[in-house]
């Protein structure tokens, strides 16, 4: 035992909570079960007064299970002395990056592949004039890159389209495309 001791102090580790780590983790595969257990059978006993699916049952019983092991998983961060509160902000800020992140690339990933399919397709060609209805938006087809149409107004500005507009909306082409030769001058 004084080994131990002696081994969690080279380490900077309690011993004190280390201890209340391993007795919390005991009490909690202890107790989880025996709840979850009494839980799966209060909830046969209401599936047939509330009309409940096994499917239902099964998920309720689930949520349930991981609520107490995320509660036991605070109370042990709790022993080491993290609060909650600085707990929540990591999860929060993580949470927020993830999900900008993921609309980011959504966005990308979804031009890119309009990209695909235009350049397939070929529904319309640069020189061409582009309408996209009911936004009235009208160019002529400047230049098409992996994520935006460009079309030229005939006031002189600039229209950058995300190539994935062209799959969401209605849009109507009309003129003729410039030829293959005027393109590579």
């Amino acid at each position: 035992m004084v080994q131990i001791i002696q081994w969690l102090d080279q380490h900077n580790i309690n011993a004190v909570n280390a201890i209340g780590t391993i007795a919390i983790l005991l009490l909690a595969l202890i107790i989880i079960p025996i709840l979850t257990r009494f839980l799966r059978l209060w909830l046969v006993y209401l599936q047939s007064h509330l009309s409940l699916t096994d499917q239902a049952n099964f998920m309720i019983n689930r949520v349930t299970t991981a609520v107490l092991w995320t509660l036991t998983v605070f109370i042990v961060l709790s022993v080491w002395g993290i609060s909650l509160g600085g707990v929540w902000a990591v999860l929060v800020s993580a949470i927020t990056i993830v999900g900008v992140g993921f609309i980011a690339t959504w966005a990308m990933i979804s031009n890119f592949t309009a990209s695909f399919f235009l350049a397939l397709w070929r529904p319309f060609q640069v020189g061409q004039t582009v309408e996209i209805l009911p936004e009235n938006l009208k160019g002529r087809v400047v230049d098409r890159n992996l994520m935006f149409t460009t079309l030229g107004e005939e006031g002189g500005c600039m229209l950058q389209i995300p190539n994935n507009l062209f799959f969401q909306k209605m849009f109507r082409v009309s003129g003729e495309p410039v030829a293959a030769s005027r393109r590579t001058s």
